[in-house]
């Protein structure tokens, strides 16, 4: 009872976490499913678990495989057929046994556990049993039955003859041996691998049991557990077993899957009884339960086994029969929850970053670095680095047309393919945190057109100031590092975390649409259909004199519509003026308008559904896992591919991905190095020191905020973090970056969390209805260094990227922006915000915090969002990291809520 079972709980091992000690009544909060009533077992039961394994030290309890083979009446004679099996969940064998149901949660009669009970109080226990095969076992189990229903030697003779009989399995197929069962005879397919149901029990595993598909559902380590049921005329009274043997011993072909048997039980009787099948069940079931196999793996005693069974019956819960079907299937939870029962955690508390130690150490990543390059060695590295690669190339593709037009090109495509390479390879070889992929990010492009624009009306060289500027924040980052100025990281909160991504994310989302809208402008929709503006597109006049071809131009938009032009050159003569001063059309779209736009769009938004539906089709049930995991990976790979395949069927002109060729500065009148001194006055290096600080601030927040985020505990980082390390790669790399002009760089933080995304380990054994468990993020450096090196290359790629359209890398663009967005906690109280308080899901904070101080918390951080975003759309952009770190800083009293409401 309560008593007995806390004491048995107390030294049952360690194999999981104990549930709570249910024999101190006086703790109110432990005694929830006690009984309310004294304990009626005996003082030997109530010490049963007490005393400790004589072999010593703590027990690991392995996951069990049960099966239940139950004893039925044949035109051939009697026979073993399995008819359930359990990994965690049950399945059971159809009606006509030839599949398997679906994995559900087990429902039992509450009366089977009853008799249960009374069996294992009746019947023979045999605890640490040396045997080496399954007759030794029957042997000692028929010959240990109790002396006052002692069997007769002709009965114990007829009932081992029964038990060693060949059960027949239920294998599981897979798509192709159902196929190919199908064109052979009926009879050839249903004699096809099952055994003949009068043979003897195998010493050694069959064929069938090495091939069946079913072994890779179970983890290594697992071990067997076997029930064995039935009604049997000659017997007068039931005949009951229970045994664990002292080491897993192979029993031959008795189980499903060649696995080590530990747990046997056996229940034979005469055939008024008719429950054996639900006991039998309910055996199945208590051996699945960690409570009682941990109790059952240490017990010394039938007292013991007694106890832990009361313990079960402690924790059951009843469901009437009218208000529930009981042959409903309980599907299986999406996640398991821990045996403890314990409070859950709110998830709108303040809390740190949940850190580990690495803001208190420094020069700690060397025994790791080896790691890094063998840990890579993974066909699913591959296509993270085709994903990050594409992703990457687009960032630097907008970034870099944005920051030409805001530097009047001084820097361009060309100096962020360029820069780009070059710093996420150098901090990709030497960082703390590899993953981490650095890029140009909206807040520094501000900042770029803020001091081009100071630069011009000061008549500055504005090259010469930022390099000053760049130089004074690579001092103040070395200071940084040296006063570990790291350590403030420990201020942020999710507040300040969720706020600093949704930003991020909402800025990939707006600039995607806004550059797909910009199309519009460069291609409009011809609505009335005018086939003689053909020549505003990819079809030009050729009036057959010298100087009149037209050339193509560097921009990211090839073909730009002149609808305005005055017909005095080919470009601005319409079709039929061309052809009435005798010329001809050249170009792939001279006999229709093409519309640019609407195809840019299709592609756009085509290639965003097929990313999210692919990344959807890993938790979907078609195919196997194998496969739907190949796919996901490759997602991004496929739509892309996809997309461009339908662009070039379709054979319109829309705007293609442009890389330079040739190694110049988009600007001429500036070189590769820049020179300190000559264009601006000497004091211009002193007052440089003004703005570097802003920047210095600006590029601390960014980098430690999107540090602060990969390295939280539920990625399950292994080799730790580099909070230190990477500041001062950053600030080194600002010298670099500085002297030769190339775009500053710092963390981008939605694609370094694409990137871990794309890098997510997930355990490859699994029971049938339990979800991959996420193992962690497979650390490794050359994921980035691959997509850094491949960045530097593309620049020599122009014949291949240009088959690339701009709206596919745009529809990725997007893709990376929701998802990202959908990864953090305030989208789903935004949402609640839309749900009726009756429709809302059961989220683990509604239950501890009142409805009212959610919303408040959702609306004042939407609030703080809005007031960001229009800060980094006026002059004011520069600070608004430091301004989403002082809204977040102090969100405890939104949050106060006590635990036990």
């Amino acid at each position: 009872m309560p008593g007995a079972g806390g004491t048995a709980l107390q030294e049952a091992g360690t194999c999981s976490q104990p549930r709570p000690d249910w024999s101190n009544l006086g703790a109110p909060s432990q005694a929830l499913g006690c009984s309310i009533f004294p304990s009626r077992m005996a003082p030997a039961a109530r010490g049963a678990g007490a005393a400790p394994r004589q072999d010593g030290g703590d027990v690991t309890c392995p996951l069990l495989f049960i099966q239940l083979n139950q004893l039925l009446s044949t035109p051939e004679g009697l026979e073993w057929r399995e008819m359930a099996r359990w990994i965690k969940f049950e399945e059971k064998v159809e009606d006509g046994g030839e599949r398997w149901s679906a994995p559900h949660v087990p429902a039992l009669p509450l009366h089977s556990l009853f008799q249960l009970r009374t069996c294992l109080q009746k019947g023979t226990v045999l605890l640490d049993l040396d045997a080496a095969s399954f007759k030794e076992i029957i042997d000692k189990v028929l010959s240990g039955h109790p002396e006052e229903a002692e069997l007769q030697p002709a009965l114990r003779e007829r009932l081992t003859a029964l038990l060693l009989l060949q059960p027949r399995h239920q294998p599981t197929k897979s798509l192709l041996q159902l196929l190919a069962e199908l064109t052979l005879s009926p009879c050839r397919g249903k004699a096809k691998g099952r055994s003949e149901p009068r043979a003897q029990l195998s010493k050694t595993p069959l064929k069938e049991q090495l091939r069946n598909r079913f072994r890779k559902k179970v983890p290594p380590g697992a071990e067997a557990a076997h029930v064995a049921v039935g009604e049997v005329e000659f017997l007068e009274k039931p005949v009951t077993a229970f045994i664990r043997l002292r080491h897993g011993v192979s029993l031959g072909s008795l189980a499903e899957v060649a696995l080590p048997s530990r747990f046997l039980f056996i229940l034979l009787g005469p055939p008024k009884v008719k429950a054996y099948h639900e006991v039998g069940r309910a055996m199945a079931t208590l051996l699945m339960d960690e409570l009682f196999q941990r109790v059952a793996w240490q017990a010394e005693h039938r007292e013991d086994l007694i106890t832990g069974m009361e313990a079960f019956l402690d924790e059951l819960i009843v469901l009437p029969p009218g208000k529930w079907d009981p042959s409903a299937r309980i599907p299986p939870p999406s996640s398991l929850s821990s045996p403890c029962r314990s409070v859950p955690q709110v998830q709108l508390a303040p809390e740190g970053p949940n850190l580990k130690p690495e803001l208190e150490r420094t020069g700690r990543k060397a025994p790791w670095y080896c790691s890094d390059f063998s840990d890579a060695l993974h066909p699913q590295c591959l296509s993270a680095v085709l994903y990050i690669y594409l992703a990457t190339v687009t960032n630097a593709i907008t970034f870099g047309g944005m920051l030409g037009d805001a530097t009047a090109n001084m820097q361009g495509v060309l100096e962020s393919f360029l820069g780009t390479a070059f710093a996420g390879f150098i901090f990709c070889l030497f960082s703390g945190q590899p993953l981490t992929i650095l890029s140009s990010t909206g807040p520094m492009l501000v900042f770029e057109r803020l001091l081009f624009s100071f630069s011009q009306d000061h008549s500055l060289d504005y090259l010469e100031f930022r390099l000053w500027i760049g130089l004074w924040v690579a001092f103040f980052g070395v200071v940084l590092v040296a006063t570990e100025a790291s350590h403030l990281v420990r201020h942020f909160t999710r507040f300040t975390e969720e706020g600093f991504c949704a930003l991020i994310s909402l800025i990939f989302i707006y600039d995607s649409l806004k550059k797909m809208l910009s199309l519009a402008d460069a291609f409009p929709i011809n609505w009335q259909y005018r086939l003689d503006n053909v020549t505003s597109y990819s079809c030009t006049c050729n009036l057959s004199s010298p100087g009149h071809s037209s050339a193509g131009n560097d921009t990211l938009l090839p073909l730009p519509l002149l609808p305005t032009q005055p017909p005095t050159t080919p470009e601005g003569l319409s079709r039929t003026q061309c052809l009435d001063r005798g010329g001809h059309l050249l170009g792939t779209s001279c006999q229709y308008v093409p519309d640019v736009t609407l195809i840019s769009f299709l592609l756009f938004g085509g290639t965003f559904l097929s990313c999210a539906a692919l990344k959807h089709f890993r938790s979907s049930r078609y195919f196997p896992a194998g496969v739907r995991k190949l796919v996901s990976d490759f997602a991004i790979i496929l739509a892309i591919l996809a997309s461009c395949a339908v662009d070039a069927a379709l054979g319109l002109e829309t705007p293609k991905l442009l890389v330079p060729s040739e190694l110049k500065p988009t600007n001429p009148a500036r070189g590769w190095i820049i020179v300190p001194f000559g264009a601006n006055p000497w004091w211009v290096c002193l007052v440089s020191a003004v703005p570097a600080v802003l920047v210095t601030i600006l590029i601390f927040m960014d980098q430690q905020i999107t540090a602060v985020i990969l390295n939280r505990r539920e990625y399950k980082l292994q080799k730790g973090a580099g909070f230190h390390l990477d500041l001062l790669c950053v600030s080194l790399l600002m010298v670099v970056t500085s002297v030769t002009g190339l775009p500053w760089y710092v963390s981008a933080t939605v694609i370094s969390l694409a990137h871990m995304e794309s890098l997510r380990k997930e355990s490859e054994t699994s029971a049938p209805g339990e979800h991959p468990e996420f193992l962690g993020i497979r650390e490794q450096r050359l994921t980035g260094l691959a997509v850094f090196i491949l960045m530097g290359v593309s620049v020599f790629m122009a014949p291949v990227l240009k088959h690339i359209p701009m709206p596919v890398l745009y529809g990725v663009f997007l893709h990376m922006g929701v998802a990202a967005l959908n990864s953090i906690q305030l989208l789903d109280r935004v949402r609640l915000l839309l749900i009726p308080a009756k429709h809302q899901p059961d989220l683990p904070y509604l239950r501890h915090v009142p409805l009212r101080r959610v919303h408040l918390f959702t609306v004042i951080q939407l609030l703080c969002l809005a007031l960001l975003w229009v800060l980094k759309s006026t002059t004011a952009a520069i600070i608004f990291p430091v301004m989403g770190s002082m809204l977040g800083a102090r969100d405890a009293p939104l949050t106060d809520a006590p635990r036990d409401q």
